[in-house]
């Protein structure tokens, strides 16, 4: 259910976003950790692009004044050469899957406070019955400075009827966004897209990898020097969250390639929309990955950080967006996530898929039958 994140958890989960290592194992040999290069029998589907794998240091460096806790320590890992989408799925492609599909999305589900009451600790009040309606969080730009950024309630309100279709509510639509990515999608429903292409959701290592576009302990995914920021990313520009003055040429989100790619062809892998990934949030996992030496295609904690609520399950989001201001949280760098939890959603992120060799080649040999 979207609402009961939305509505009753999600304060904590954006606040805590926001605002002695152990003995090494013996070195590997460096062989074991190369670069793979494309498969010769394979090419790029339609839209995306080869990321060869090989080994790094994911996670915030030391030099990094602006990275959370979570972001560290950086530690060694390796991932294994993968295909991805070179932009954020939009809503042109997700209408397809819809439309194909008959798909209904968690925003648009009409919500049963009987069932929400099954997912929420004993003796929750009923919430209002306007809010036990279908809809999504908004952004709503303040009328006046707001001085504390933790409390972003002044800026994210509950709409009813918002949805993919209606980012904005009912009377607004996609039409002439068709390029934009999609957004208001849970991320059950960025799985059933993914499965629906034969692909899956990227893991953070693999997300934080291709990002960073091969720049060794680079900040950012063109490299580390953030004076090109508005020439390479749609962030906010201005004073946020009251006035953003378009410096990047745009105020939300924009056309998917509208900025330029990374290194590996990647378009938007700062800012626009945030991202999901398959991993699941757990501040302290990468103190954990530490005593492990190189850990090998890591696929997140076996469950989320519920040390403030039993019934908060979190997935790792990555990107940043058109709302990241260096004042606030400046997410769009490649070491920055934030938790999200899984049955919600917003105007602001969305997702790209993934797929490895060996999904392909099983698409292909079903192709052939």
């Amino acid at each position: 259910m979207n609402l009961s994140k939305s509505f009753f958890f999600l304060i904590p989960v954006l606040l805590m976003g926001c605002k002695e290592t152990a003995e090494k194992e013996e070195p590997v040999a460096a062989e074991k950790y190369e670069a793979t290069e494309q498969p010769a029998d394979i090419e790029a589907p339609e839209g995306m692009v080869w990321i060869p794998g090989g080994i790094f240091q994911q996670g915030a460096t030391g030099e990094d004044k602006q990275a959370m806790s979570h972001e560290k320590p950086a530690h060694p890992v390796y991932v294994d050469g993968f295909f991805m989408d070179e932009t954020e799925v939009t809503n042109r492609e997700f209408a397809k899957f819809i439309d194909a599909t008959g798909y209904i999305t968690l925003a648009e589900r009409e919500l049963s406070w009987e069932e929400l009451q099954q997912q929420l600790p004993p003796g929750t009040p009923k919430p209002a019955d306007s809010l036990l309606q279908p809809g999504s969080l908004v952004f709503n730009k303040p009328n006046e400075e707001v001085k504390n950024l933790h409390d972003f309630r002044r800026w994210w309100v509950w709409q009813v009827g918002a949805n993919w279709k209606q980012p904005e509510g009912p009377g607004s639509s996609i039409e002439g966004k068709e390029d934009h990515p999609v957004v208001h999608v849970a991320y059950e429903d960025a799985v059933a897209y993914s499965d629906w292409v034969g692909r899956r959701l990227p893991t953070e290592a693999e997300w934080e990898f291709a990002a960073r576009g091969g720049e060794e302990n680079s900040r950012f995914s063109w490299g580390d020097d953030e004076n090109v920021l508005e020439e390479r990313a749609n962030t906010w520009t201005g004073e946020f969250p009251v006035n953003n003055n378009e410096a990047d040429g745009y105020e939300g989100s924009a056309p998917v390639k509208s900025f330029p790619p990374n290194n590996y062809g990647l378009y938007d892998m700062a800012g626009n929309v945030w991202e999901f990934t398959s991993d699941s949030y757990d501040p302290q996992y990468y103190r954990k990955l530490l005593d492990k030496g190189v850990a090998e295609n890591p696929q997140g904690p076996e469950s989320a950080y519920k040390g403030y609520n039993p019934n908060l399950n979190a997935k790792v989001i990555k990107g940043g967006s058109y709302l990241c201001h260096a004042s606030y949280c400046a997410s769009y760098r490649v070491s920055a996530k934030m938790p999200q939890t899984m049955d919600s959603s917003h105007g602001h992120l969305g997702f790209r898929t993934v797929a490895t060799q060996e999904m392909l080649r099983k698409i292909i040999k079903n192709q052939n039958l």
